[in-house]
């Protein structure tokens, strides 16, 4: 006789796992190793390159160091004292804020109103795309110089055309007002073609069904600019406003060539101008430092106030 065996009966759940279960730990511990193997190259770079000369930077500041010099002299918080006394610093920081606060904010809004003209279905549109974008990659020593023709009193293209007109024409290069004019005028149309560009891209991404569901409800091209386009531009312009601001406090080779931080002494020094002077120029390295330690600092606590409003926006 053979001997029949029954079926086990069906209870409907899953079949029995086969074989060992998978080890989750092993998995896990690989996927660190990775993520370690991915981070550790640029975090030993922002360590050697970022994190390690601020430090020695901080460090610098407290001394009294010619830059030539094997030996720092520590003089506690003498430099930051005589820093917050002098009388130049006063002429320095307003030509930082002012040069500041113009390019950030004219370069945005510049670059927003040619990305909303140039997203347009337009003849050509591709070659003004790249005429607009073209003055970013080029040197800032080269477009000073070009420019320093341009706001030439004697024979520049600026004084042509305000002769055209009847009207006086500045000297640019001996009145600091008009100097800091110069090279705010130059930088924003040099790096207006970025703050072009990454708008263009933002506006190219937007939902265009927020755009079309509120022109049916009967929207002005005004309400819908404001009520819907600019809520969807948000983390763009709040990217910007950090990228352009740190671009322009640092601004250096524009103001060496077009005016080498004149006229009159200071017209157009900006505190990182006042890092090379005193550094490289002056001999007091350690001086330097303390001016780039109160930069830093600045813009550490602007750019605080700038994510806090940020969050404050997404929320609201």
């Amino acid at each position: 006789m053979t001997e029949t065996r029954s079926a086990p009966p069906d209870s409907g759940g899953p079949p029995p796992a086969v074989g060992t279960p998978p080890r989750r730990s092993s998995g896990r511990a690989w996927e660190w190793t990775l993520a370690a193997l991915l981070i550790l190259p640029n975090l030993v770079l922002l360590i050697v390159f970022t994190y390690r000369p601020l430090l020695d930077n901080i460090r610098l500041s407290f001394t009294d160091w010619n830059i030539s010099s094997p030996v720092a002299n520590p003089v506690g918080l003498a430099n930051y004292v005589e820093w917050f006394g002098r009388d130049d610093t006063r002429v320095v920081v307003r030509n930082t804020l002012v040069f500041t606060v113009a390019t950030v904010g004219i370069s945005m809004a510049v670059g927003l109103g040619l990305a909303l003209l140039l997203d347009q279905k337009l003849k050509g549109r591709n070659l003004v795309r790249s005429v607009v974008f073209a003055p970013f990659v080029i040197s800032g020593a080269a477009i000073g110089i070009a420019f320093q023709f341009v706001f030439d009193p004697n024979y520049g293209l600026i004084r042509d055309l305000l002769v055209r007109v009847g009207i006086g024409v500045p000297d640019f290069y001996q009145e600091p007002g008009w100097a800091l004019f110069m090279v705010t005028v130059t930088y924003i149309w040099k790096n207006i073609g970025y703050t072009f560009v990454i708008y263009l891209a933002a506006l190219q991404g937007r939902r265009a069904d927020l755009d079309e569901a509120a022109e049916i409800d009967g929207a002005s091209a005004f309400t819908r600019f404001r009520r819907v386009l600019m809520p969807q531009l948000r983390p763009t312009t709040f990217f910007l406003s950090i990228t352009v601001l740190l671009s322009s406090v640092q601004v250096f080779d524009i103001i060496n060539v077009m005016t080498r931080g004149g006229p009159q002494g200071n017209g157009t020094a900006t505190l990182v101008y006042q890092v090379y002077q005193e550094t490289f120029v002056n001999q007091r390295a350690g001086y330097g430092a303390t001016v780039a330690t109160v930069m830093f600092v600045i813009l550490l606590a602007v750019t605080v106030v700038q994510v806090r409003f940020m969050d404050r926006g997404k929320n609201a």
